[in-house]
């Protein structure tokens, strides 16, 4: 059979794990790992997620409820394509040290969420990465519908993360419903 797929850019391996210089060396590997917290050699995802958590909490301090929902839809569109290139660029449909698809799905919990005690947000935390690394029922549907290397690939990769962040809140809905 003929591969009649476009080659993979030169800098593509298969089952790469990134480097700084590949962090470095595009602009949509900078958004996609996460500015860096992608590269951690164990648990990137919740690395991932811990450094959307400091990061929103420094965006709330400063950006008004609208305009955080502003960022968060930019950084939505702006994650597909830096997700899209990414993948295509290491040779991964999904790689886990892509973790834009973590930031921007947490920063949807948390603008949801606050305000809200240290402790529910440290609930909402272990709920989403639970969602995130266990994938089931609606999780799982959109990690196998939306694997590739083009732009199905990238929303692939957005979608199972707000797919959790969902999750994440319906659970948090329905104890606080239960409590009242």
């Amino acid at each position: 059979m003929i591969n009649t797929d476009p080659p993979l850019p030169a800098i593509a391996r298969p089952n790469m794990r990134p480097t700084v210089r590949f962090l470095l060396g595009h602009p949509a590997h900078f958004i996609a790992l996460g500015g860096g917290s992608g590269l951690a050699p164990i648990a990137p995802g919740t690395v991932g997620t811990l450094w959307a958590w400091l990061t929103f909490l420094l965006l709330d301090l400063f950006l008004s409820p609208v305009a955080l929902a502003g960022v968060i839809a930019a950084a939505l569109l702006i994650g597909w394509w830096a997700c899209t290139v990414t993948a295509r660029n290491m040779g991964l449909a999904d790689s886990s040290h892509i973790v834009w698809d973590e930031v921007v799905a947490f920063w949807i919990v948390l603008w949801l969420l606050l305000p809200a005690s240290l402790a529910w947000q440290a609930l909402a935390f272990a709920l989403f990465r639970f969602f995130d690394a266990v994938k089931f029922g609606p999780m799982a549907w959109a990690d196998r519908q939306f694997k590739g290397f083009g732009p199905r690939g990238g929303f692939g990769i957005m979608l199972d993360d707000l797919l959790a962040a969902f999750c994440t809140l319906l659970v948090l809905a329905l104890w606080t419903f239960i409590q009242s």
